[in-house]
């Protein structure tokens, strides 16, 4: 049966903890459109307040062998990274093992990766590496591939999607939350009231899609 897992691991023990030291409030993601081929996970997206202010020339990280800056906006930066994978971590262990990476968004204080294996071996596998190479990854969530639905089917409006990525993506949901509903108003240029509503309504519909049966 196919599984998928979400991991943990301190920012401090992957590549682009520099982005870190340089910049405050801010947020390193995956791209989600991975191009196939060789290339390991080349692009991530950099948000913050101000990236210009990112003058570390991150390719001295000895997880990484060059980046390449894309496009640049005042509030985020898209980069092309080219990894060392001779030097262990997260994304050595995925390389060598059975599974997909799904997702990978880092803060100041942790990274979280989302991954799929065809079967529990793959999983097993893939913790055995790190174990192995001391990186130092924790397992957070374990759960079944479900049917793939979409956001009409779970009846979210673009707004109440919108509101929860975002709020998931910058600690909202964490405790202690690291961030708030006026800081989430803040950057979709909205009122809290507003924030308070999307997020209600948008739990409460993905809950009666995923959780309540028709009995209940």
């Amino acid at each position: 049966m196919a599984i998928e897992a979400s991991f943990t691991i301190e920012q401090s023990d992957f590549p682009l903890s520099a982005v870190f030291e340089q910049l405050t409030d801010v947020t390193i993601e995956l791209d989600r459109v991975v191009p196939t081929g060789e290339a390991v996970v080349p692009y991530f997206w950099i948000s913050a307040d101000d990236t210009a202010k990112l003058t570390t020339d991150l390719s001295a990280d000895l997880g990484i062998n060059q980046v390449k800056v894309i496009d640049q906006l005042e509030k985020q930066m898209f980069v092309r990274i080219d990894w060392n994978l001779n030097y262990e971590s997260i994304l050595t262990a995925i390389v060598n093992t059975d599974i997909t990476l799904l997702s990978g968004i880092g803060n100041n204080k942790q990274w979280t990766f989302e991954v799929r294996a065809s079967e529990q071996q793959g999983l097993s596998d893939f913790q055995t590496y790190c174990q192995e190479n001391g990186i130092p990854v924790e397992l957070t969530e374990l759960h079944a591939i479900s049917s793939i639905r979409s956001d009409r089917e779970f009846n979210l409006t673009d707004g109440q999607r919108k509101a929860l990525v975002l709020a998931y993506s910058r600690g909202y949901f964490d405790s202690p939350r690291d961030a708030t509903q006026g800081d989430l108003a803040d950057e979709l240029k909205i009122t809290r009231k507003a924030v308070s509503s999307r997020l209600q309504r948008g739990i409460r519909r993905l809950v009666a899609s995923t959780l309540v049966t028709p009995d209940e």
